[in-house]
């Protein structure tokens, strides 16, 4: 008896035309019956959000790439948007067996994990009990933006093809929603991956830009900056930025504090 192939939902937030995406599909093909499903713009630093100004209308297109035809579908929304849409519309709630967030311009690391779209994508595919994958590549500030087509994604496309399959054929442990992988820029498949922790340290910082000389309006952009003087081993910060391993971190729905609720309490009741 031929067992049924998986389905899986591809969404990231870089967009329906990002290179990374496509690295993506092309790994994850093998696996399983792919649905494309992504913002049909640039929707970078979104989180988990659901912004009421987006129509979240849904756009069928037919794209070629790499010599292959794809039906992809582009969403005028967030990436958590997407993902709802691919599954309660593209999909008519039939829920898939994977989600893939990815690949990511640009790490997802330490605490702004929560500003990420490719991570809130993930999460929201986990608030419905579905396995999921957010899977990013380390590049320049300069390139989170842009699309580039110098970034080269073929080895992000092997680790994302690695770590799907092993959440399509194995049962995670309990409370690990999300696997977050986050890949060097000068990894190759043989590059050793580690199991992380979250780094509780800010990785990108603000950086005010240059006023606009006609509006005034000054943008608030960002840079990678370290601190070398609180090292956190075994954090995905310290693996991917120091070691330059494959970083992957289990993360799950649950943020609550691991303080003790009894201390805690008797704290406020002083």
């Amino acid at each position: 008896m031929t067992l049924p192939r998986p389905r899986i939902l591809l969404t990231n937030d870089d967009s329906i035309n990002s290179p990374g995406l496509w690295a993506a599909a092309e790994a994850l093909s093998p696996l399983g019956y792919i649905e494309v499903v992504a913002p049909a713009v640039q929707q970078t630093s979104m989180g988990r959000s659901f912004p009421r100004e987006y129509d979240r209308s849904v756009t069928r297109r037919s794209l070629t790439v790499h010599g292959k035809e794809w039906t992809v579908w582009a969403v005028n929304g967030s990436p958590a948007q997407a993902l709802l849409y691919g599954i309660y519309q593209v999909m008519c709630g039939d829920m898939p067996d994977l989600v893939v967030s990815g690949i990511n311009y640009g790490e997802n690391i330490a605490s702004g994990i929560t500003i990420s779209g490719t991570v809130g994508a993930a999460l929201e595919a986990a608030s419905l009990g579905i396995k999921a994958l957010a899977i990013s590549l380390e590049t320049p500030v300069s390139m989170h933006y842009n699309l580039s087509k110098e970034v080269d994604f073929s080895v992000a496309g092997y680790f994302c093809g690695y770590f799907a399959e092993k959440l399509l054929t194995r049962v995670m442990p309990e409370d690990v929603d999300v696997l977050k992988v986050d890949v060097p820029a000068n990894a190759t498949p043989d590059t050793e991956w580690v199991v992380t922790r979250q780094s509780k340290q800010r990785y990108f910082y603000p950086a005010p830009g240059e006023p606009d000389p006609i509006t005034g309006v000054q943008p608030m952009n960002y840079e990678a900056r370290m601190d070398l003087s609180t090292p956190e081993p075994n954090s995905d910060l310290q693996v991917l930025v120091y070691e330059h391993k494959v970083s992957v971190t289990p993360i799950s729905l649950d943020l609550t504090s691991r303080t003790d609720f009894d201390k805690l309490r008797n704290l406020i009741r002083r």
